[in-house]
């Protein structure tokens, strides 16, 4: 790869960080300005960049539970959003028409509902981006932004399978043994441990059992590679094979924003038409928000799920070629698409930064617009009879729980905002309530009676343990707080907002290993 589009890569994401805005926001910039001083997107560019969102689809497939997609909230708003949209967007551009653009001279209907469903699409590279910055992956909002993302992706298969007239062959048939063979591959996965192996398994599923086998029988790789993901998540070591992931996948999605900088330099046009069309994506925001309000969620959870989604796709960059390709779109329209999922992110990321800030201020009005019998995920919480809390049941929460419970004889409850583990923790005999503890909402819905004593923060990041912990401060809370950091320069930070007691992981596991073993020597 060019050395330039690294040093581009590195001071433009360097240059967003500085002024607060995700990375991202860098890298697409730096895309531009490349393609400004005459660069070209090249092969090894792009095979990078599709690399980077096959791992994507992949990670994502290890993290999803395939009964999310069946419920009402998440295929109903995808399909119901995905048709108004279309024809909304199609109604806008039609009305551009007035501006005189020489572009929109001549455009039918057919290239007008085209364009629609286009940019009806959500970007799933960028809501994984936001979700992944925010920790926020598990929280409901984000299970349901990224299972409406997955039900896109499937529309999106069916219009490319569809349009270009190459069904799957009769060897496709043959991919239903991968159900049988799935048990497999998870023991072998758990087997595995971790290092080196673990990755090489997970590279070699995505590339080749997911997009290289689906391709070869013609089904878009893109989807099996989502498909063997979902295979795999049931296996004990998904979670960790997707966190080894994390840092490949994350250098490889460079290579996508920048090459969607690199796909088309502007003109004057094409930019104030893509501008233009930028104005439509607070339009699918409400929609989004609108039709999330409609199937019985909470105000917070449809903003933010609808913030999330408020972009356009590279979905609509393939869409859109597959139509040039076809004589359907002119190349000028390539252009212009790029150009508004690109302005898009560069929107969005901000925005998305802010959303507690902008549920706020929308509060009052989306809660009156709130459904009287909310779904059980999103209703009040009872933890009656509790006298320790534990926000966060992963390693750490289980142990302080364990704790607590086994030689403190205290009554524990446990909150996690997966709703797999609080499944799994249930049947273990485990007393715990599903809900996101960095929801401001979440502590409208807890009752904390004058009977708790203590509550631990032991979520997995900074961010969730100080929203947990300014919520808490905010109301009348006499317990105790106690937090866990995993940096050394995260305690002051909690003690400043008002947690008692602070234990940094790390220092608490050396002191702990060098007091036994002098005591072992002591003991000879």
């Amino acid at each position: 790869m060019e050395p330039a589009f690294i040093a581009a890569a590195f001071v433009g994401g360097l240059t967003a960080m500085a002024v607060r805005l995700p990375p991202l926001v860098g890298f697409l910039l730096a895309g531009f300005v490349l393609n400004f001083l005459g660069y070209e997107l090249t092969p090894e560019l792009e095979t990078l960049a599709d690399l980077g969102v096959t791992l994507l689809l992949f990670t994502i497939g290890l993290k999803l539970d395939v009964r999310s997609l069946l419920s009402r909230e998440v295929w109903g708003t995808a399909t119901a959003h995905m048709a108004a949209s279309t024809l909304v967007i199609a109604v806008a551009v039609g009305a551009l028409k007035f501006t005189g653009l020489a572009l929109l001279q001549g455009t039918d209907w057919t290239t007008l509902l085209l364009l629609g469903f286009a940019l009806s699409f959500s970007s799933t590279v960028f809501a994984v981006k936001v979700l992944e910055e925010r920790s926020e992956m598990g929280s409901l909002y984000g299970r349901l932004a990224i299972g409406v993302l997955v039900m896109q992706d499937i529309f999106a298969v069916v219009f490319i399978t569809a349009s270009t007239g190459s069904y799957p062959s009769t060897w496709a048939l043959l991919l239903l043994l991968l159900i049988p063979a799935a048990p497999l591959l998870r023991r072998l996965l758990d087997r595995l441990g971790h290092g080196e192996m673990q990755v090489l398994f997970g590279v070699t599923a995505a590339l080749v059992l997911g997009y290289a086998l689906f391709d070869l029988v013609g089904i878009k790789g893109d989807l099996g590679v989502l498909i063997l993901g979902m295979l795999l998540a049931p296996a004990a070591n998904a979670a960790p094979l997707a966190k080894a992931l994390f840092s490949v996948k994350e250098l490889l999605l460079v290579g996508f924003f920048l090459s969607i900088g690199l796909t088309a330099l502007p003109t004057w046009e094409t930019f104030a038409l893509a501008l233009a069309l930028l104005l439509l994506v607070p339009l699918k925001g409400a929609l989004f928000t609108t039709l999330f309000l409609r199937f019985r969620l909470r105000g917070r959870t449809s903003l933010l799920s609808g913030l999330t989604l408020s972009n356009f796709s590279e979905f609509g960059l393939i869409v859109g070629a597959l139509a040039a390709s076809q004589g359907w779109l002119s190349d000028d329209w390539l252009v212009v698409l790029a150009l508004t999922v690109a302005m898009s992110f560069i929107a969005a990321a901000p925005l998305n930064s802010r959303g507690e800030a902008v549920y706020r201020v929308a509060a009052p009005w989306l809660n009156r617009r709130e459904h009287g019998d909310l779904l059980p995920s999103d209703r009040p919480i009872d933890i009656a009879g509790a006298h320790a809390v534990v926000l966060g049941m992963g390693r750490v929460g289980r142990g302080t729980y364990d704790r607590l419970r086994d030689a403190h004889r205290m009554s524990v409850v446990g909150v996690e905002h997966n709703p797999a583990t609080v499944e799994r923790l249930r049947a273990e005999g485990y007393r715990v309530v599903q809900g996101d503890a960095s929801d401001s909402d979440f502590w409208e819905r807890l009752t904390l009676s004058s009977q708790v004593e203590l509550v631990v923060l032991a979520m997995p990041h900074q961010r969730g343990n100080l929203a947990a912990l300014d919520s808490l401060r905010k109301g009348d809370c006499s317990a105790v707080v106690a937090g866990v950091v995993t940096h050394a320069d995260e305690i002051d930070e909690l003690r400043r907002r008002g947690a008692d007691e602070v234990f940094h992981l790390y220092g608490e596991a050396g002191r702990a290993l060098a007091d036994d073993a002098a005591q072992r020597i002591v003991g000879r």
